[in-house]
């Protein structure tokens, strides 16, 4: 039988808005480095990182019910002059937040 993979919970916010910006500037960084520099990165980063602070101050901790909450509400984000996607937003969100965390992202670790 398989084990069930074990939630990843964030510290609570000290600062949810600082918290925010990081991830705002971090996201426009991954954004442009992982295609070309578009000037949607920076609506995009913004809208997510909206999301996460507003999460954050409701007192979500729990990293997988902020990844589905960021997949959500950017349905209705619109993608059109992007290369990316709710998902690819959410999932660089994690990434980002795990490598902050110091986890090993690799291999299911």
């Amino acid at each position: 039988m398989t084990e069930a993979i074990p939630p990843i919970t964030l510290p609570p916010p000290q600062n949810p808005m600082l918290e925010g910006e990081w991830l705002r500037q971090r996201l426009h960084h991954w954004l442009d480095q992982e295609f070309i520099p578009e000037a949607i990165n920076q609506t995009i980063a913004e809208r997510a990182a909206q999301i996460f602070v507003r999460q954050r101050m409701e007192g979500e901790n729990d990293l997988g019910s902020l990844v589905i909450a960021i997949v959500t509400e950017m349905q209705s984000f619109d993608f059109s002059k992007s290369f990316y996607g709710e998902f690819a937003i959410a999932n660089a969100v994690s990434d980002l937040l795990l490598d902050s965390l110091g986890i090993d992202r690799c291999c299911g670790q």
